[in-house]
C-alpha cells in the first residue's frame, strides 16, 4: 500500500463530498477513517466510489421553489445507531434544504456512544438545529427578517420527536450532557419546530449508512441531486 495514493484519492473525494455531492458524504467519511493504515479492501472501495462518480458525472444540485415546503429552510436529521462496529458509535447526519436543493449537509461519527436509537437521533437533531440557527443568523445579517419564522426540523424517530418537544426531564435522556438539551429551548422559543418524517421521505438517510441502489436514487432525488 506504500505505492497506492490512498490519502490523495480520499482527499479528492472529500472535496466533492463537501462541495457538490452530498450523496457520497457517508462513503467518504468511512473511507477517511482508514487513511493512516489502509488495506487493499479499502483501496477497492475507493475505486468502487470513483466508478459510481464516473457513472453519475452529469449529476448536479438543482435549486427551485418547493411548493410542499413554504419555509426558507427545511432541515432533516438522521442517525444510524451503533453503525461503527469498531467503536459502537453512531453516525449522525443532517441536511438543510432551500427549496428543492441541499445547501448544507454533514455526516459524522458521533463523539459519544449512544445507548439507544432515540439518543442517537436526538444528538443528530441537536447538531442539525445548531446548523439551522447559524443559517438563520447569516440570512438575518444579509437583511432578511426571520424574527417571526419557525424553521422546521424533520426527524424520522417518534421517540426523539417526543424528547425534543417535551420540556420535562425525560428519564431515559437525563444522563446526556447538558449541551444537548439546547434543542428543547429553541423549540420552546418557537425558533425551531419539530416534525416527524417517514424514513422513506428522509433525505439524510443516505448520509448515515450504505443503501441499495434504488434507495440511493430516491435519496438523491430528495437531496436535489440529479441530471
Amino acid at each position: 500500500m506504500r505505492t497506492v495514493p490512498y490519502s490523495h484519492a480520499v482527499g479528492s473525494l472529500m472535496y466533492l463530498a463537501i462541495s457538490t455531492r452530498p450523496d457520497i458524504a457517508y462513503a467518504v467519511g468511512v473511507l477517511s477513517r482508514f487513511s493512516s493504515n489502509p488495506g487493499m479492501a479499502h483501496w477497492a472501495a475507493v475505486k468502487h466510489l470513483f466508478r459510481y462518480l464516473k457513472g453519475t458525472m452529469d449529476y448536479k444540485l438543482t435549486y427551485k421553489p418547493d411548493p410542499s415546503s413554504p419555509s426558507l429552510f427545511t432541515t432533516y436529521s438522521d442517525a444510524d445507531h451503533g453503525g461503527c462496529k469498531d467503536s459502537g458509535k453512531s453516525t449522525g447526519a443532517y441536511v438543510v434544504k432551500m427549496g428543492t436543493g441541499a445547501v448544507s449537509w454533514r455526516s459524522k461519527l458521533q463523539t459519544i456512544v449512544a445507548l439507544s436509537t432515540t439518543e442517537a437521533e436526538y444528538i443528530a437533531a441537536t447538531s442539525a438545529g445548531q446548523e439551522l440557527l447559524f443559517l438563520h443568523s447569516l440570512f438575518t445579517e444579509l437583511g432578511l427578517d426571520l424574527s417571526s419564522t419557525s424553521h422546521p426540523l424533520h426527524i424520522d424517530n417518534l421517540s426523539a420527536v417526543a424528547v425534543a418537544k417535551n420540556p420535562e426531564h425525560h428519564g431515559r435522556m437525563k444522563h446526556l450532557d447538558l449541551r444537548f438539551f439546547w434543542l428543547r429551548d429553541e423549540v420552546e422559543k418557537n425558533v425551531i419546530s419539530i416534525h416527524h418524517c417517514p424514513t422513506d421521505s428522509m433525505p439524510a438517510d443516505i448520509l448515515t449508512k450504505a443503501l441499495p441502489l434504488q434507495k440511493v436514487q430516491a435519496c438523491c432525488k430528495l437531496l436535489g441531486v440529479g441530471k
